[in-house]
């Protein structure tokens, strides 16, 4: 009987970190392709002659709600990353310093731009979500 209270007991505790998730947040290949979405939507606005590839974005943003469901995140965690207003502040933040690692400073318009130029001439997943 104590082998068995001590093995339930064992598997209660190991059970326990392997079955909780992380947030949405630390799972990179999420997070960066949000980011990649927020930088291309910013410079949509910002930039007269970019424009958004909206087909495309609503594709890969339904892609990686797609993914997280098949990490066992439901609809209600996924909508409360997307809209929570400070993980849009963190967002913003993380983006801002994406850019200044490329030699954008996120607020030259004209840097912004030409960054935006050169990833759609690159195919890269901000580039891929302009045109």
């Amino acid at each position: 009987m104590r082998v068995l209270i001590g093995t339930i007991c064992l598997a209660a505790i190991t059970a326990g970190p392997v079955l909780a998730k992380p947030p949405l947040r630390d799972i990179a290949e999420i997070d960066d392709a949000v980011m990649a979405v927020a930088i291309a939507d910013e410079i949509r606005k910002s930039c007269k002659n970019i424009n958004a590839r909206l087909i495309r974005a609503y594709t890969e943003l339904s892609a990686l709600k797609a993914l997280a469901r098949e990490r066992g995140y439901s609809d209600e965690e996924v909508e409360a990353y997307v809209t929570s207003k400070s993980e849009k502040a963190r967002m913003r933040q993380k983006a801002e310093r994406y850019l200044q690692a490329k030699g954008v400073a996120p607020e030259d318009t004209g840097a912004l731009c030409a960054f935006g130029k050169a990833e759609i001439a690159a195919e890269t997943a901000i580039g891929r979500l302009l045109k």
